[in-house]
């Protein structure tokens, strides 16, 4: 039955090769490069926001779930909102100062971009 599954097909197109066997692509795990070795870059960004200051730290390699736990970590130190999605992490309003000292307490390589 396992042989068989349609959904994980779709798309593909019918062979008449009676030898034909379907190859699933995987997709390979992200795995998180040690902190001395990430370039992280922190700045401030104004765009789309509605005239509010964020400060974006872009740079990051990693699994979502690591990325999620230094964002929280730098969301409590520093005492405010945020949130870390798609490699980037933003924290509400502008640390930049505050966050690049933290990044580089932590012993990544963080500096200013803008």
């Amino acid at each position: 039955m396992a042989d068989n599954d349609w959904k994980r097909r779709l798309g593909v197109v019918y062979s008449t090769n009676p030898d034909f066997k379907y190859e699933e692509e995987t997709a390979e795990e992200a795995v998180t490069l040690p902190p001395a070795s990430q370039k992280l870059i922190v700045s401030i960004d104004r765009r789309n926001r509605g005239g509010k200051q964020v400060t974006l730290v872009t740079g990051f390699i990693g699994t979502d779930e690591d990325l999620a736990a230094l964002g929280k970590t730098l969301k409590v130190k520093c005492g405010v909102g945020g949130s870390a999605k798609n490699g980037e992490i933003t924290i509400q309003g502008d640390f930049r100062e505050k966050v690049t000292a933290l990044l580089t307490e932590m012993g990544y390589k963080a500096r200013r971009g803008n």
